[in-house]
């Protein structure tokens, strides 16, 4: 299938304008080496994307293809598909996905209409079948590897108390598939990534090894499991992070990276010495979802406007502001995606790069080396960029050094610790940036906060009551106002809310504002002069939201505070 596919769909890649001759000869030679597929080797090259290559393959051979290879294997998938159907029809189930009811298929002959047909008849009414080519071998070795093998959380928890674990081969990678401690830390990973989580909690306790996913923002307990088990836990998920298993009294930090349902997902790992043990947390970098085209941000037309009138700016400062978990490094990796072309050099300096990105010069800091935010701008300006991502701005000399880099004729990008965005301004002041220097330096500055999304398919709706109309804003000779509140149900975990979206305040300096920055007036001043511009703030953005019936006015208020809307109207 490979062979078929290989010489058209270099061929075709190329006539699409995809990718150039000399792209297609490095992919050549490294598959000389590597003999793996050309599509795979394309994308492992940065060349192309995997979207893109599907597309191409599916064009040329009017089907999917997929890869197999590390894969975290849905145990839901399993169940839907007997060892002996996928052995007879040489099939394999990848993804079962929930919302959409749709079994995701791994076949080697994707034309195989009986067994498609039989597969179907199979199955639960409902599900559709999506089928992906992949090799006959790879399916082959996926079947004996998974089949037979408890997959679900409660099925190996089972395993491990009725049989002994043999911690002796906890590292090795030989068999692994046959150690139920190694299939757990798989479930527990594949079950978070499946339900959103974008932080898990291995917390032990006396006792018990509490196990928490933050999924929206929210912290929630998943899991309750016996102390025994977390030794052993621990040792694979130091294994997996590539940690020392002997140092248990020191915080140590690493990363994991595995395959689930076909893509690549990455887990930022710290281990921290607590008195009930080793407390584990891990945060889920799910590339997928990390980089959002500029028009996903959730930004009005007008608010999406004025940031590209920013981002067009030749050189100066923008910044991003918000506490810890309010996606900064999200907006920024999606500004930066927006501009990414060859015509211009995009360097970033990330405590630590979170998401690879293609064409882009990221550098990590690292104090050992020598290397703060401070002196990697300074070496970095010698790389001839055009555009600098600076991780943060913690202390007077990166402060003083992205401004320095922005007065030389560059774009600079940053993110800073304030409540709003007009509180940037004060909050440089303090670090100890000249106002001369703020003054025409800054292009504007973006605040944001994330707040949950009500679930659309249990929210409710009501009228709204005298104190949220005073909170909306709403005149009293104003018709009555639909609002929704939070419910709950099955598709979203009982909490009424599924998925979260940023509120966000887009602050764009203009010469009056620079001016009043340059005499050093106060914040209140500076917010009355920009609210005389059209400013719109963070509560304005979240009534917006609420309006439109995407989330709820405590939902904002639990981000922004709302109670100076009250004291303002009475």
């Amino acid at each position: 299938m490979a062979e078929q596919a290989k010489l058209p769909l270099g061929k075709l890649l190329i006539q699409k304008g995809v990718i150039s001759e000399d792209q297609l000869r490095i992919a050549l030679i490294e598959q000389k080496r590597s003999n793996e597929p050309l599509g795979k080797l394309l994308i492992t090259l940065g060349f192309v994307t995997e979207a893109t290559v599907r597309m191409a393959l599916s064009e040329n051979l009017n089907q999917q293809s997929a890869d197999l290879t590390s894969l975290v294997v849905d145990a839901i998938a399993l169940k839907l598909i007997p060892k002996e159907v996928a052995k007879r029809y040489r099939v394999f189930p990848i993804v079962y996905e929930r919302q959409t009811d749709n079994l995701i298929l791994a076949m080697s002959d994707t034309s195989n209409i009986v067994a498609l047909d039989q597969i179907s008849a199979m199955l639960v009414k409902g599900i559709t079948i999506t089928p992906l080519l992949v090799n006959e071998s790879d399916i082959s070795r996926a079947i004996d590897q998974y089949y037979g093998f408890e997959l679900s959380i409660d099925g190996i928890l089972h395993e491990i108390e009725t049989g002994e674990v043999n911690y002796a081969s906890m590292g090795s990678t030989s068999d692994e598939y046959s150690q139920p401690m190694v299939r757990l830390i798989d479930a527990i990973l594949a079950d978070a990534v499946q339900n959103s989580a974008s932080d898990l909690h291995f917390e032990p306790e006396q006792s018990f090894l509490r196990i928490r996913y933050r999924i929206d923002g929210i912290l929630r307990q998943i899991r309750s499991l016996h102390k025994s088990y977390w030794p052993a836990m621990a040792v694979r998920l130091k294994v997996m992070s590539n940690m020392n298993i002997a140092e248990t009294r020191a915080p140590q930090d690493g990363r994991i990276s595995i395959k689930f349902s076909g893509r690549q997902i990455d887990f930022r790992a710290s281990a921290q010495p607590t008195t009930h043990g080793e407390n584990f947390v891990l945060r889920v970098l799910d590339r997928q979802k990390g980089i959002v085209p500029l028009d996903g941000l959730g930004l009005g037309e007008a608010e999406l406007s004025l940031l590209k009138l920013m981002i067009a700016r030749p050189d100066g400062v923008i910044l991003v502001t918000g506490p810890t978990g309010s996606g900064k490094t999200t907006t920024l990796y999606s500004i930066l995606n927006h501009i990414n072309t060859e015509s211009v050099n995009i360097m970033t300096l990330e405590d630590p790069v979170e998401y690879p990105m293609n064409m882009i010069r990221q550098t990590s800091v690292n104090e050992s080396a020598k290397m703060g935010f401070a002196e990697g701008i300074r070496s970095m300006m010698r790389q001839d960029p055009d555009i600098i991502l600076v991780g943060e701005i913690r202390d007077q000399e990166t402060a003083e050094m992205a401004f320095a880099a922005a007065m030389t004729g560059h774009q600079v990008y940053s993110t800073l610790h304030t409540n709003s965005a007009i509180g940037a301004i004060p909050r440089l002041l303090d670090i100890g940036v000249l106002p001369d220097i703020m003054s025409g330096n800054i292009i504007g500055i973006i605040a944001q906060r994330l707040v949950r999304k009500l679930c659309p398919h249990c929210r409710e709706a009501h009228t709204a009551d005298d104190v949220e109309r005073q909170l909306l804003g709403l005149a009293d000779d104003a018709p009555p106002q639909t609002l929704y509140r939070a419910v709950g149900c099955e598709r979203c975990a009982h909490q009424g809310y599924k998925g979260r979206i940023a509120i966000i305040e887009l602050l764009k300096m203009t010469p009056a504002l620079d001016e009043l920055v340059a005499r050093r007036v106060s914040s209140r001043e500076l917010k009355t002069a920009a609210a005389a511009g059209g400013f719109h703030s963070l509560i304005d953005d979240g009534v917006r939201r609420v309006l439109e019936g995407v989330t709820t006015l405590e939902e904002v208020g639990r981000v922004v505070d709302l109670t100076e809307r009250l004291g303002r109207l009475h």
